[in-house]
């Protein structure tokens, strides 16, 4: 997708009447420190990896595929909460030895949902962001366990909250005195049934204005359908959105979990070129490890 002049000024005025709406707001964006890469200052943020961690070499293929297409965090799940109980639940402490290998030969860090407080010790040595995933947004135990940690949090919208209710969540956690907290719009639950979930740009741009925590989407669980997700994630860059979380697969019809929504390589790649012209025409850079070492 080539932009041409006429995109890149109206990307341009958006992002000048965002800046001119801010300038206004008592409220500013506090950056927050995960591993080498800062999230919500001016650089763009991408979060790649497997929905689950399944193998040592689908974890080490991935991390070293979205590494190279320009993601400076790498996403895995260790344990899953699913629906149904008879579905993979992830391979809990079964990953621990595989995910330590990879992040020490891609020199990345790892991003993953705990669901339960007693998870938090146990993966405090691999996780350097922990994630809250949408149906424990409201689970206040596991918020306040996070409040009494230093490391940073990313709290994922439940699937039927209202954006208040969001916010507040995060307030669990920076009320136990960890301010370190991103939220993360992944979809709401609506009428629709076409889709996964109906991507909720307005509580982006709504949150980034009414609040100081840093604001990412997630596009894969947002709209469920592979095809569809990179451009999602070409609308949050465009909103302001201060990052992306996204599902990569080297084989998705493989996967375990969240297959049909998972991006090949291939796909990623590609979505990567375009979201690059996309900063390039807004004059915002995307956060690499090379520029946070």
């Amino acid at each position: 997708m080539d932009l041409d002049v006429n995109l890149k000024a109206s990307l341009t005025n958006i992002m000048d009447a965002k800046s001119t709406h801010h300038s206004h707001s008592p409220f500013a964006t506090k950056p927050v420190q995960v591993g080498p890469v800062l999230i919500g200052g001016p650089h763009f943020t991408v979060i790649a990896g497997p929905c689950s961690i399944e193998s040592h070499s689908q974890f080490l293929e991935t991390a070293i595929a979205v590494k190279k297409a320009g993601a400076s965090l790498l996403r895995g799940g260790i344990w899953k909460l699913r629906t149904s109980a008879k579905t993979f639940q992830g391979l809990g402490p079964e990953a621990f030895s595989m995910i330590a290998d990879v992040l020490k030969e891609t020199n990345m860090k790892l991003v993953s949902e705990v669901t339960d407080p007693r998870q938090i010790e146990l993966v405090d040595d691999y996780i350097e962001m922990y994630q809250v995933g949408s149906r424990n947004m409201h689970n206040y135990a596991l918020l306040k366990e996070l409040g009494q940690t230093r490391k940073p949090v990313l709290i994922k919208r439940g699937f039927a909250a209202f954006i208040d209710e969001w916010i507040k969540a995060a307030e669990y956690v920076t009320l136990g005195g960890n301010e370190n907290v991103i939220l993360c719009e992944r979809g709401i639950r609506t009428f629709e049934t076409a889709t996964r979930n109906t991507l909720d740009l307005n509580a982006v741009v709504y949150a980034k204005a009414n609040c100081h925590f840093p604001v990412i989407v997630d596009p894969s669980h947002a709209i469920g359908v592979r095809q569809f997700v990179p451009q999602l994630a070409l609308a949050a860059t465009a909103a302001g959105a201060d990052g992306i979380i996204v599902e990569v697969h080297p084989r998705p019809k493989e996967a375990l979990s969240d297959g049909p929504q998972a991006l090949t390589i291939s796909d990623f790649n590609t979505m990567m070129t375009q979201i690059k012209k996309i900063l390039a025409a807004l004059d915002r850079p995307l956060n690499t490890l090379e520029n946070e070492l």
